[in-house]
């Protein structure tokens, strides 16, 4: 049976600053549906990017006296940096400046030239540069700015090529107000009455005032404005006017297209024009969701933004709780028809809930009663409830819940199903009462019924949960005694899938309670000198002055104290990851003293064949420890960046074992 193909993808992202947590929910959503697209068997292709011309990006590079290109491949590592360690599962990875794209965005351009449907002419009119689009008087806020940033606009005059948008106006009336391809409905009335009934106007779809972007193939004092070439990423990706890539037939058109409220109207008034402009099928869906807002001093919510300092970073987030705990929190909270308001004292709140008191406390409960009881193994015996019907008809229904939810794109509500199901299992301890069963050998076959359904029951919303937090499941699996065959999409609507004499494995708290008022007083700290080495940087990059960036040392040492340190040269000649660890990689070195093994805390940043062959340098007289039950003898040096941990390489001509000083 051939696998129905699926195609979704996230907006390619605009690398003109550095990734932050608002960054996260789109990709993080779109990687869990292709996940459970997976998991159901489709052939799915998942694509993402980052859409890198513009003159935002040319004078960003001009300000650091780089090239264009050389500053947005700093800031796409930091993206791709950002994918890896939220766990990203994507396909493919399109960038606008790769030369494909070029080729076929050029291709586009001729088209709807050739087609009548861009023509030459001038533009005048006001212009924001940090969100690349053109306003009316009109549309602009009370403030005479851009209504989407709120930034002061320019006025530009200009020769340009324009893309007629009023062909298709009627056309993508309907299609936004009388089919489901925008979701949630709200937006497209909000669409239709600010830009569809006053009248569509023409499209200003290059620029002759910059050279950082792609040359109209035949006019080249043009380039192709930023919409129609990162639009275009969609189907130029699936190989549409070009080669590089044979899937266009395979894929197009897309399942979902998921973005931020912020470029809905691009993706559903623009984009749907283009393609009905090259005769082309229009996308599936189009999910719109809010932003990751902050509360500020005045009490209003505000939108995250890099140059207000209120940006939270999801590498300090993961650090300190692991990426599924922030890819479970950013779900659960974001509908699509609404903003969500961030804190720290509601992602806590919500990891103690859900994660730490429901479902957590489900698995570590029933583990270890299986465990008191039945010395892990659940005997073959069993003895049946009437309770029993109604709890597994509510465990076995929540595949087909999810499956909606997933349907329409609603994460918050799939997550809520589960929830309910997690709850009604820990009801179901208390109506059950094992540990009263437990005392009386003659209801030995009912402790075991109770206990194999509750197994049952973690088994299903554990593989639903796994799109979700991917990382973080399989430890659950092995706890419950579940094989890969066990958790198939298949048999997640079906009871009694666990072997009959199941063996549990007790193993770590997989979710550990959080100190609220503890832990809200340090991340408030992290956030607060955040905030305020965000606006020293804005005031001095107002000033035109280099940023200074605090640094503070530990106390002084003398060089005794340096003497004891032992750094030495060492090679890696095998490295792997450490079972049951997402942080831990083990290192086998050759440090020209007979070898030795250490553990260190990169796996976040590195894969093991990343370092083999790599000379680094090793702290060889720390006293050896045991890390996850695996011998470290030693550490190796490495350096905390703005991009995560790197560790510090040495010449390869330095022989091993040289000493470092």
């Amino acid at each position: 049976m051939s696998k129905k193909p699926f195609y979704i993808t996230t907006p390619i992202y605009y690398p003109s600053g550095e990734p932050h947590i608002g960054h996260c929910y789109t990709t993080v959503a779109c990687d869990t549906i292709a996940r459970y697209k997976r998991m159901q068997g489709h052939d799915v292709m998942f694509l993402t990017g980052t859409d890198e011309h513009g003159l935002k990006i040319e004078q960003k590079a001009a300000e650091q006296g780089v090239t264009p290109k050389e500053y947005v491949d700093v800031i796409v590592s930091k993206f791709k940096n950002l994918c890896k360690y939220m766990n990203i599962s994507y396909d493919r990875y399109i960038r606008t400046t790769d030369d494909y794209h070029v080729e076929a965005v050029q291709n586009v351009f001729k088209e709807l030239y050739d087609r009548g449907y861009i023509y030459k002419g001038e533009y005048s009119g006001k212009y924001c540069t940090p969100c690349e689009s053109f306003w009316t008087d009109s549309q602009l806020d009370e403030n005479g700015c851009c209504p989407e940033c709120h930034s002061p606009v320019k006025f530009v005059k200009e020769e340009a090529y324009f893309f007629k948008m009023s062909p298709f106006a009627e056309r993508i009336e309907k299609l936004l107000m009388e089919t489901d391809y925008l979701r949630p409905k709200t937006r497209a009335v909000e669409l239709v009455n600010n830009f569809l009934k006053p009248g569509l106007e023409e499209l200003c779809v290059s620029r002759s005032s910059f050279t950082w972007g792609v040359p109209v193939s035949f006019d080249e004092k043009h380039v192709v404005y930023v919409w129609i070439d990162a639009l275009s990423n969609y189907i130029t990706a699936l190989g549409y006017e070009n080669s590089a890539h044979s899937d266009f037939e395979k894929y197009w058109p897309a399942d979902v297209h998921m973005v931020a409220k912020d470029i809905m109207r691009f993706h559903a008034i623009i984009w749907p024009a283009m393609l009905m402009a090259l005769d082309l099928p229009l996308p599936k869906h189009l999910a719109v969701h809010g932003y990751i807002t902050m509360q500020s001093k005045g009490g209003e919510s505000v939108k995250m933004s890099k140059s207000l300092g209120n940006v939270v970073d999801p590498f300090v987030l993961g650090e300190r709780y692991g990426c599924d705990f922030i890819r479970y929190h950013i779900l659960r909270e974001i509908a699509l028809d609404a903003d969500s308001l961030f804190s720290n004292e509601i992602m806590i709140n919500r990891i103690n809930s859900d994660l730490a008191n429901g479902f957590g406390n489900l698995v570590s409960r029933t583990v270890a009663m299986a465990d008191k009881y039945f010395g892990g193994t659940l005997p073959a015996g069993r003895e049946g409830d009437a309770l029993d019907d109604e709890f597994k008809a509510t465990v076995t229904s929540l595949c087909g819940e999810v499956d909606k939810c997933i349907d329409e794109t609603k994460l918050k509500q799939a997550l809520e199903e589960i929830s309910k199901v997690v709850d009604r299992a820990n009801k179901y301890i208390d109506e059950t009462e094992p540990w009263k069963l437990g005392k009386d050998d003659t209801k030995k076959a009912r402790l075991a019924a109770v206990l194999y359904n509750l197994l049952e029951a973690i088994r299903i919303t554990s593989a639903l949960l796994a799109p979700f937090m991917p990382t973080t499941m399989p430890k659950v699996w092995e706890q419950i005694g579940a094989s890969a065959a066990d958790v198939e999409y298949e048999k997640l609507s079906k009871f009694g899938v666990l072997p009959e004499n199941v063996t549990v494995h007790k193993g770590e708290i997989l979710f550990p309670r959080i100190d609220v008022d503890k832990e809200i007083e340090e991340l408030n700290a992290i956030l607060t000198k955040n905030m305020e080495a965000a606006k020293a940087k804005l005031s001095a990059e107002e000033k035109g002055e280099a940023p200074k960036e605090e640094i503070q040392l530990a106390p002084e040492i003398t060089i005794d104290d340096f003497a004891k340190v032992e750094i030495r040269v060492a090679k890696v000649v095998a490295c792997e990851k450490v079972k049951k660890s997402d942080k831990l990689l083990c290192l086998q070195l050759d440090d020209g003293m007979g070898g030795r093994q250490v553990v260190s805390g990169i796996a976040q940043y590195y894969e093991p064949e990343d370092l083999i062959g790599k000379k680094l340098q090793l702290i060889a007289n720390l006293k050896p420890v045991k890390l996850r039950g695996v011998d470290s003898n030693g550490m190796i040096c490495a350096a905390d960046t703005p991009d995560g941990v790197k560790v510090i390489f040495v010449d390869d001509s330095i022989p091993v074992g040289s000493k470092v000083r």
